[in-house]
């Protein structure tokens, strides 16, 4: 079999096995009448993640269970999406909204998994995606494979094995849940089939900034021009194919947001399942990812600016992300701990491993680095978030090394410094913000919904970076480059940018975004360390670019005016995120 057709037929026994819980969630609840693509794609988020978690405490209770389980998940999913496709009968046509997301998630998956398998490498999957389009990267992606494997013959018979020197306790085990939930239907020993599944968690910021966008309400075009810009960037590539799971966490995160912005959030009060669902997407976020906190802080403050829900309710979902998280905080308690050497290097930039808690090494760093250092590491902190003054050296360098013939120089400097600054990663997004400017100050007419969704996004992300420079200790271990600190950041910036574009400057908006998105795929495509015995694949070339074709030619179609359920028609009034942050006098 060709490694083309094992991506193929490997991604979408993954796409369904990943799929199937939250697609039967979501007819379940139209079953029941919801019918907002918001709400929707947040029960499916949920219901996805929290089937995973399922299984993972049925395997640490026993092997067998756990495998009963993971079949159970699939089967009852099955009969509960055909039973709400019969009950809903013509009705299920409503649904229409979520079909253009779920298909862009699946085009997207195998996208990426023949890009980034362009030049083979697929007998040697991990060490591949730790060198395919960034520097030498860390075991990070290995732990909750490694964590799975202990569950699945283990269960609760011990603590897990060190990898190096991490504890299995030292991450959050989302991913690792997802890993025992398919494991049983399908698996190697190459790493393969994980690589893959892997590729598919990551992605799920698809569906997840589809939902944020459709709760904007922003104009169809800018939505489709959006989720291109987003497929098409360094976060979504890199991240997306060295799996370790932070584009995970921000799906959840991102899945959250859409609520907190939706039309319902207003009447939050009387809407307990809303603000629950909330509460559950943000605590499965910190099970994938502990530095979804940064996340967690601006979308708090944008529910808080929109409606408070009742004293009740906040102790309600205070309590589902307990019910969430205190398990696993049990595990790393009793069973493997301390498990808080991750926290105490952020928090602390303390990275030799000791037996301290986590407050009591926060305090001795601030105390040992008295005030003149903690205030040179906040703005460190900044700094590295902006890029400082070798970044534009390292453009420099890049330059003159194309000009000289090196090519493959020039695409190592700027690899490296997109993946490490904030801003940089926005690719040519990053001139956005001036062009937003010019037409603030000129006072030209701008689409509300598209400008009031790109104030409140760029906002979260500004909240987000205050409170991440803040919090990080500063010193270089613990600084806030961008894999140390939530993909949501990142995600929203340039969603946020190519709304504000649109706003004022619809042909502008898709220049950048043609532009940046072809520039991208060129500094991607190179290999710069090719593992022995591998070579260029025609046929995987050809493969992602007709997976690219169709996630493109779904955007477009997207784009187009459609009447609808939760889409207004023609001459239809919109609703803004934030009516008080946008400007009317809107101009297609």
């Amino acid at each position: 079999m060709s490694q083309a057709s094992t991506l193929l037929q490997l991604g979408l026994v993954h796409l369904a096995l990943t799929a199937a819980p939250g697609v039967a969630a979501i007819l379940l609840t139209a079953r029941f009448g919801r019918r907002d693509t918001p709400t929707l794609l947040g029960v499916g988020l949920a219901a996805s993640g929290l089937s995973a978690m399922a299984v993972l405490w049925a395997f640490y209770a026993d092997p067998t269970v756990g495998k009963v389980a993971a079949y159970a998940v699939v089967a009852a999913s099955a009969v509960v999406a055909v039973t709400a496709v019969r009950t809903l009968g013509d009705r299920v046509r409503e649904l229409g909204d979520l079909l253009p997301p779920l298909v862009l998630w699946g085009l997207g998956v195998l996208f990426l998994l023949f890009f980034g398998f362009l030049h083979g490498g697929t007998g040697e999957p991990l060490r591949l995606a730790s060198v395919r389009f960034s520097h030498q990267l860390p075991s990070d992606s290995f732990l909750p494979l490694s964590f799975a494997d202990w569950l699945y013959v283990h269960g609760h018979h011990g603590a897990a094995p060190h990898v190096g020197d991490w504890l299995a306790s030292d991450r959050p085990p989302l991913q690792t849940a997802y890993v025992l939930a398919q494991r049983p239907f399908a698996w190697d020993t190459s790493g393969l089939h994980y690589q893959v599944l892997g590729v598919a968690l990551q992605l799920l910021w698809i569906p997840g900034l589809w939902a944020v966008l459709s709760a904007a309400r922003v104009r169809r075009p800018t939505r489709s021009l959006a989720m291109v810009a987003v497929l098409l960037s360094d976060v979504a590539i890199v991240h997306g194919f060295y799996v370790w799971p932070k584009l995970l966490a921000a799906a959840f995160l991102l899945g959250a947001a859409a609520l907190v912005l939706s039309d319902g959030w207003r009447d939050a009060r009387r809407r307990p399942p809303l603000v629950l669902l909330a509460a559950c997407l943000m605590g499965l976020a910190l099970l994938a990812h502990g530095s979804s906190v940064f996340g967690i802080v601006p979308i708090v403050a944008v529910a808080v600016f929109r409606g408070v829900p009742n004293l009740r309710l906040i102790g309600t979902g205070l309590a589902i992300g307990a019910l969430l998280w205190v398990p696993w905080a049990a595990y790393q308690h009793w069973v493997d701990p301390p498990g808080n050497r991750l926290a105490k290097w952020m928090l602390a930039g303390s990275v030799p491993i000791d037996t301290r808690g986590t407050l009591p090494t926060i305090v001795d760093s601030y105390e040992s680095a008295g005030v003149v250092r903690v205030l040179e590491n906040k703005g460190a902190n900044f700094r590295t978030m902006t890029g400082d003054v070798s970044t534009l050296d390292h453009l420099g360098d890049a330059v003159s090394s194309t000009a000289s013939g090196d090519a493959h120089h020039a695409i190592r400097e700027l690899r490296d410094d997109r993946f490490s600054s904030l801003l940089w990663s926005t690719g040519l997004f990053v001139a956005a913000p001036f062009v937003m400017l010019y037409a603030f100050v000129r006072r030209r007419r701008r689409d509300p919904a598209d400008w009031g969704f790109a104030l409140v996004a760029l906002a979260m992300v500004a909240l987000g970076c205050v409170v991440w420079g803040l919090v990080l200790f500063g010193n270089p271990p613990a600084r806030t480059y961008i894999h140390q600190g939530t993909l949501l950041l990142p995600l929203l910036a340039v969603a946020g940018l190519v709304a504000g574009l649109r706003a004022v400057a619809p042909r502008a908006a898709a220049v950048f975004v043609a532009v940046n998105a072809a520039s991208v795929v060129a500094l991607y495509a190179p290999s710069l360390d090719e593992l022995p015995g591998t070579r260029f694949s025609y046929a995987g070339a050809l493969a992602a670019s007709v997976c690219l074709a169709g996630c493109l030619a779904v955007a477009a179609l997207s784009a187009r005016p459609r009447r609808g359920v939760g889409d207004p028609g023609p001459g239809a009034e919109r609703t803004v995120v934030e009516p008080a942050m946008a400007t009317s006098g809107a101009t297609e």
